[in-house]
């Protein structure tokens, strides 16, 4: 699910944009499923990352994905992005 597009001008004066989604799995968990959020980074002609299964907790996703669209975080850092995020 697409939640933002942003760009902005690299250190050589190059326009980047990244678009933000959202991915969604359903994990077992006994009779029920739960969904699990995960992140995707597409840079518009260039590198694409996603990290799934970062939480079941719909506020922890929400609070992620605000923090990579408003620091404009491209693909090449999203994991370490999340690994100092846990």
């Amino acid at each position: 699910m697409k939640i933002a597009s942003r760009s902005c001008a690299d250190d050589l004066g190059r326009q980047r944009t990244f678009h933000y989604y959202l991915t969604v799995d359903q994990i077992p968990v006994g009779q029920f499923c739960c969904e699990d959020y995960g992140v995707r980074i597409d840079e518009e002609d260039g590198d694409s990352a996603s990290v799934p299964s970062i939480t079941t907790s719909p506020v922890r996703i929400d609070e992620l994905m605000t923090l990579l669209v408003d620091n404009l975080v491209g693909p090449v850092s999203l994991e370490d992005v999340i690994d100092d995020w846990k």
